[in-house]
């Protein structure tokens, strides 16, 4: 992991950026005389790790005295992207405004997105562990929620996990859910145009965790209350701490 900047935030978080080989993310952490607690932060696929949301997430995060780290997966974030990939990310967006269905092309899109992805947040766990600063346990946070499925069912590390929406998840991940078995808050939109509520509910249901919470709030995909992200780090405060 090589260190390409870093800077002091008027929050206090230190925000720095890494290069892992190929695969560039960012670390946010604050002073502490102990290893902190890790919390992996994914954003939707496709989305930078810049993205405001994200950082604005990440910096409270941090500041709530946890290391926080994101990566923009491969074809994802500024990371080149293959022609097939830009006409499937343009195929679905096409068929999402035409109220179209979109299943196929969001399957045989984002299914071997999650794939590709897992190995290099697993290389960057790995090499988020070995500094001296960041201890265990592990969660995950993130608005992918395929990801953050297949991340709980193939990593042991990871203790609890934030999901947001999770109307469109691929089928083998979905399939998947019954054995994420890990303390699981759940967040959804009710009006989200891009995620079926019913769908995210089956999805909710079908996770085989014995403590999992849903929070539903009213409005669109982008409108989730403030006081949740307050919530979800008392939700990582009872399972990392």
């Amino acid at each position: 992991m090589h260190f390409t900047s870093e800077q002091r935030l008027d929050d206090g978080v230190l925000e720095r950026e890494f290069t892992l080989g190929e695969i560039p993310g960012t670390l946010w952490t604050t002073e502490s005389a102990a290893p902190a607690p890790l919390v992996l932060m994914a954003h939707n696929n496709g989305l930078p790790k810049a993205e405001p949301r994200l950082v604005a997430r990440a910096r409270y995060t941090a500041a709530r005295g946890y290391a926080v780290a994101t990566i923009d997966a491969a074809g994802c974030g500024d990371r080149p992207r293959s022609a097939a990939d830009e006409q499937a990310r343009a195929d679905l967006r096409q068929a999402m405004r035409a109220g179209e269905p979109v299943d196929e092309i969001f399957e045989s899109f984002i299914g071997p997105l999650v794939e590709n992805a897992v190995p290099e947040w697993q290389t960057t766990l790995d090499a988020l562990l070995e500094l001296p600063e960041i201890g265990g346990p592990v969660g995950y946070s993130g608005g992918w929620a395929a990801l953050g499925i297949r991340l709980a069912v193939a990593e042991p590390r990871i203790a609890a996990a934030g999901f947001f929406a999770g109307g469109y998840v691929p089928r083998a991940q979905r399939e998947e859910a019954r054995q994420v078995t890990i303390p699981l808050l759940f967040l959804l939109q009710w009006d989200d145009e891009g995620n079926p509520r019913q769908r995210a509910l089956d999805l909710f249901d079908s996770f085989g965790s014995k403590e999992k919470t849903l929070h539903a709030n009213p409005g669109g995909h982008t409108g989730t209350p403030w006081f949740e992200l307050e919530d979800g780090c008392r939700f990582l405060d009872r399972h990392l701490k």
